[in-house]
């Protein structure tokens, strides 16, 4: 990076801190960190939350007692290595099972930063789960498991571990700490030789799936089990060839990404409950909210007002974008509120619709299957999950980026499209261009993303 561009980013880190610092004014100076949601992502056992939950033991979330309480309740179940998982995976189902099935949520902090971390599920049946977390993050931590046989079914066709990086990329997960994990097991012995096959496998792949390997992304070996190479670095006498950072140096050296506290606002609602009133939860995608606002619910027009705002269980006066929080409103009810609703601005409103036009990419139809006008697929953007249907369609040549004349109005995989997108129930979306986060999707039929897209244009 050149002098001119260290300046710009210092400028722009500066200016973030002060927008930060008005946005809660009664918090200490010394007290305000900047913000980043990470989520955990890759292929069902790869150690997610386990290295999730040693993260939050390093950090002083946990004490010994509680971890003590959690290695007794996995030896008499007779998984003894899962107990670190259970700081995440709070629910008895995902105990008994022994794997994420919601996305886990927590805090830690470093001198520098405040993490929300968001641990998505790996199994392939949970993958709509996977999408929720990946788009309320900043980053990604895609862990991979160097076990031998692991690493490999987890990426070989079939497994997770390459679909959760083309999610995370449309998504809006724009830089990637690549986690080759379980360093320590026996297979593998913080053997060189072995991480250096994973990292030359991976490599194309993340570069094909948009990623700019030396700006967006990062190796690193560790062990979340023993927690190895994650708080501090890896003693030489474990793995004399590693002379580069550990995991929390690495997360506290990513750039907060540019976020506008004074745009309209837009908080897409991921959950909601009753407490006193109507609590919605989400993380501000744009614009700060502040107690007193007078804001709306889309796409039901409801007028209501900000009562209280909670951010990391605090009750704070405003919270800007990037934050996840809860907003305790009046003006509306809980049930009249679904997921995928979004807290907007009432002069600058979120855009509602049943239609949208849109440039799509296809990576993976089922077998056999034309892509076509009448096509019907789940959508999946922002917090929203719904039926859609193709209902117009053009080839895009991408390299002219024009339309391709005078062939049959189909599609196959790898193809670039235009296309007008039906939904069964009014959503909240906006163009790609105005809004990233509210007009990147994904398409996903019989279990698995057929395509990737953005929105274009709205039918209003």
């Amino acid at each position: 990076m050149d002098r001119d561009q260290e300046n710009i980013q210092a400028i722009i880190r500066s200016l973030e801190l002060d927008s930060l610092k008005q946005s809660n004014e009664h918090v200490p100076q010394e007290e305000v960190k900047r913000h980043l949601n990470v989520v955990f992502i890759g292929h069902v056992d790869a150690g997610k939350s386990t290295t999730s939950g040693q993260i939050l033991f390093l950090g002083g979330q946990v004490d010994d007692r509680t971890i003590q309480k959690y290695e007794k309740e996995a030896k008499d179940r007779s998984c003894e290595n899962w107990y670190m998982a259970y700081i995440m995976d709070t629910n008895e189902e995902e105990r008994a099972k022994g794997k994420t099935v919601e996305v886990g949520r927590a805090q830690f902090e470093t001198e520098s930063t405040r993490f929300t971390i968001l641990d998505a599920p790996g199994h392939k049946d949970y993958v709509p789960e996977m999408i929720s977390g990946a788009s309320q993050a900043d980053i990604g931590d895609l862990v991979i498991s160097a076990r031998k046989g692991e690493f490999e079914t987890g990426f070989e066709k079939g497994g997770q571990t390459r679909e959760h990086v083309q999610l995370a990329k449309t998504l809006g997960v724009a830089k990637l700490f690549v986690v080759v994990n379980k360093m320590d097991d026996p297979t593998v012995k913080w053997s060189k030789e072995r991480y250096d096959e994973i990292v030359a496998k991976m490599i194309p792949f993340l570069r094909s799936s948009g990623y700019n390997i030396n700006r967006d992304v990062q190796f690193l070996p560790l062990s979340g089990l023993a927690g190895t190479n994650m708080k501090t670095r890896v003693d030489k006498s474990t793995c004399p060839w590693w002379n580069s950072r550990c995991l929390f140096e690495a997360l506290d050296s990513v750039e907060v990404p540019l976020r506008n506290p004074n745009g309209p606002v837009r908080m897409p609602i991921i959950d909601k409950s009753k407490d006193m009133g109507t609590v919605i939860m989400g993380k501000i995608e744009c614009g700060t909210i502040r107690e007193g606002d007078k804001l709306l619910v889309m796409p039901n027009n409801a007028h209501v007002n900000v009562i209280a705002i909670y951010c990391d269980e605090n009750k704070v006066r405003h919270s800007g974008p990037g934050e996840n929080v809860r907003i305790r409103l009046t003006g509306i009810e809980v049930e009249d509120i679904l997921s995928g609703f979004v807290l907007s601005s009432v002069v600058n409103p979120v855009a509602s619709m049943t239609e949208f036009n849109a440039q799509l990419q296809i990576i993976g139809l089922p077998d056999k299957a034309l892509f076509s006008a009448g096509y019907k697929s789940k959508l999946h953007i922002h917090s929203v999950v719904d039926d859609c249907e193709i209902v117009a369609l053009e080839r895009i040549d991408p390299r002219t980026h024009l339309p391709i004349r005078g062939q049959a109005h189909f599609a196959k995989n790898g193809d670039v499209v235009r296309c007008r997108i039906q939904v069964s129930n009014m959503i909240c979306v906006e163009r790609f261009s105005d809004f990233p986060q509210l007009g990147r999707f994904t398409l996903r039929d019989s279990g698995k993303t057929i395509a990737v897209g953005k929105v274009t244009g709205l039918q209003i």
